[in-house]
């Protein structure tokens, strides 16, 4: 239902001014950490900076000479032998340790394996970082317990389910590191062998005694790259082997990527506890400062009313006997002070949770903000149901603040609202005509608003280039 407030009346600001299409937002695609954030910016985003510099030749043409192939063709160099060393230290250590843990020797032996194959886990997280350009986060520390001696180390040690994944990797990189050393040096060299033969070709009949490298030969008969055509050919082969092993290398490498990511990073549980331990501190820093507010709003506000209140009516209390009529003034100007101490009570009370959006829903509590906002603003809300009563204040709040925005910031003269369910995440879209330039960073409102929304696994989207228009998009869970 699409709904108009404010000041005028006109077309469709969604379609005026390029609203999102709600196809674009599909649940976790939207959500993925990868999301480019350039493609939520305008074209004055996308047609600057280093879109300038494009390379003249095409990706396909330029892989073999690019810094990335090198960079993981040594990673594929140099897996083989650390791949090695450290499968056969893993395995040693492993079996001797459980060889040994009929005596009490086992255990500090596969607890010093175990703690050795962490080390050589942080080397090969260097080694990607640096050379495929993969940035995985150091796993949870050990925490040894009984005050952290070598008993309390050594037990951390052997509980701890990341030492066994990087025992795990160390064993698995190990057959997989022959594979991808063996197809790469064979692309790589064959490749460029082939394409530079015409270069080299003369080396046969000055050193070699023949005249050309042979495929075939037996006591009869030899099958030579000798002549201009045949020397072309092997060239041109040269030429797709060398353009494809740069392609090739970057798949095996995948492989490894995802080796590195998912046993030598931390845990997807570690990951998550850690997120919700940031997400806890933000909720709780969000309610204490929201108590502030209300504690000063009354301060401030209210409070100060009915005392000033109080003193005029026990002013008037004592006029009462000796001056009617002075006593009567008095008492019209405090029922005039209740009144306005009564509506600040109310507008607070309404700032806390406002009644409307727990009896109507969404829809008429947005269109009551959109009527408040000092520029004309379109509300259209298609939701199937209610969500979460949690997650309907904090879309209606994160609304609430936006509009607070246009009136206040954007020198806007046109808005619009739009709410809409995909899958099971509530998706809502604030839009300005105003004059952009709108910024997450910074330690603005905006950033304030994207902890909050992050607090509950929701994201905050800005695309605000300097000029307008302004699009802020939020995405939320359901929780139905």
């Amino acid at each position: 239902m699409a709904t108009e407030y404010g000041q005028g009346h006109g077309q469709d600001y969604g379609q005026e001014y390029g609203r999102m299409d709600r196809s674009e937002f599909r649940g976790s695609e939207f959500r993925g950490s990868e999301f480019p954030e350039s493609e939520f910016r305008g074209p004055e985003y996308r047609g600057s900076g280093l879109d300038k510099r494009r390379p003249r030749l095409p990706a396909g043409l330029r892989a073999p000479i690019e810094a990335r192939a090198w960079k993981e063709f040594g990673h594929v160099l140099l897996s083989l032998p650390i791949s090695l060393v450290t499968f056969t230290f893993a395995v040693t250590m492993l079996s001797l340790g459980v060889g040994l843990l009929i005596t009490f020797i086992g255990i500090p032996v596969l607890a010093a394996g175990l703690a050795a194959c962490r080390g050589f886990g942080t080397l090969e997280r260097v080694r990607a970082r640096a050379l495929l350009g993969v940035e995985v986060a150091n796993p949870e520390p050990l925490r040894p317990k009984n005050g952290g001696g070598p008993m309390g180390w050594m037990g951390a040690v052997l509980k701890s389910g990341v030492s066994w994944r990087h025992v795990l990797y160390a064993v698995l990189h190990m057959p997989w590191a022959i594979f991808s050393f063996t197809v790469s040096v064979a692309f790589w060299t064959y490749g460029w062998a082939m394409l530079t033969y015409p270069l080299w070709q003369w080396l046969f009949p000055v050193y070699g005694g023949q005249d050309g490298i042979q495929l075939y030969g037996d006591d009869g008969h030899r099958i030579l790259i000798d002549n201009p055509f045949e020397i072309g050919v092997t060239a041109l082969t040269g030429l797709l082997i060398t353009l494809a092993t740069p392609w090739i290398i970057r798949a095996l490498t995948t492989v490894d990527r995802v080796m590195v990511v998912g046993l030598l990073g931390p845990s997807s549980l570690a990951t998550r506890v850690v997120e919700l331990e940031s997400d806890r501190g933000v909720v709780v820093d969000t309610a204490a400062a929201d108590l502030r507010r209300i504690e000063r709003d009354l301060h401030d506000g209210a409070q100060a009313r009915l005392v000033a209140l109080a003193m005029d009516l026990g002013l008037a209390k004592e006029k009462l006997a000796e001056d009617p009529e002075a006593a009567a003034r008095m008492v019209d100007e405090a029922h005039g002070e209740v009144k306005v101490a009564l509506q600040e009570l109310r507008d607070l009370a309404r700032g806390i949770h406002p009644a409307v959006l727990t009896d109507r829903g969404l829809d008429a509590a947005l269109s009551a903000l959109a009527a408040r906002c000092t520029v004309p603003v379109q509300v259209e809300v298609d939701l199937p149901a209610r969500p979460a009563a949690a997650i309907e204040g904090i879309a209606y709040f994160t609304v609430s603040e936006l509009l607070q925005n246009i009136s206040k910031h954007a020198r806007a003269s046109r808005g619009s609202v739009d709410v809409w369910k995909v899958e099971n995440r509530l998706m809502l879209q604030v839009t300005d005509d105003g004059a952009g330039g709108a910024d997450v960073t910074g330690g603005s409102g905006l950033a304030g608003l994207a902890e909050r929304l992050d607090a509950v696994d929701g994201i905050l989207v800005v695309d605000s280039p300097v000029g307008g228009p302004t699009a802020v998009t939020a995405e939320l869970p359901w929780r139905a």
